[in-house]
């Protein structure tokens, strides 16, 4: 039985040329799929079923990173796909964010089940009609969801806006206060010199109109 080192130079470039081509085939198809699933669901861009351990989304990633890395095929959309998978993981292992896509999903097949009168008895829900009709009210969920989410984070923009006027109109208000203060104090020696000068002219003083003499009575 002839080895690998046995094959013919000629045969061993070959056959590397033909299992590098598969290899490229192979990234391009998983790039494709990536960017080809619905981003809203992770577990869809990193090929997993709702459900599974925190270790499986670990070793998917892993390895399927490493399949598609950027610096390891030519495949000029590799990057987005790169960055998508990335994005998905990160999601998945963020606590809440998976606890909320769970939820969805869920709320997804509830309402597929509702909508055709179905129960978790039902044969229907073996099928591959059930499947996909799940997948799709499934990204109908996580649409509303998103939706709801953008007029809520707009809102509160809005909200934050209104408050961050608020404050700009007080502080203006104080700035102008305290210009006031400091320029009723900056003209406080005028003030008091022009009203002495005023009493001064009242009373009579030297700068007051001259006395009258009397008039001796005549007789």
């Amino acid at each position: 039985m002839a080895t690998k080192d046995d094959t013919p130079v000629d045969t061993r470039d070959a056959l590397e040329v033909i299992e590098s081509e598969a290899k490229e085939l192979e990234k391009d198809a998983e790039i494709d799929r990536i960017l080809r699933a619905f981003r809203l669901d992770a577990y869809a861009v990193l090929g997993l079923k709702p459900g599974v351990p925190e270790s499986d989304i670990k070793n998917t990633y892993r390895k399927k990173s490493l399949l598609i890395h950027p610096d390891k095929t030519k495949n000029p959309r590799a990057p987005d796909a790169f960055d998508r998978l990335k994005k998905a993981q990160t999601e998945l292992m963020d606590e809440k964010h998976r606890k909320n896509l769970d939820e969805a999903i869920a709320d997804a097949r509830m309402l597929v089940m509702r909508e055709n009168k179905w129960t978790v008895d039902s044969p229907e829900l073996k099928t591959e009609e059930f499947e996909r009709k799940w997948v799709d009210k499934t990204k109908f969920v996580l649409i509303e969801n998103e939706q709801r989410r953008q007029r809520q984070m707009k809102a509160q923009m809005q909200e934050e806006g209104r408050e961050q006027r608020r404050q700009e109109q007080e502080a203006e208000a104080r700035r102008r206060k305290r210009q006031h203060e400091e320029d009723w104090e900056a003209t406080r020696d005028q003030r008091i010199s022009s009203w002495r000068q005023f009493q001064k002219k009242k009373t009579g003083g030297e700068e007051g109109p001259a006395k009258k003499k009397k008039m001796k009575p005549i007789g």
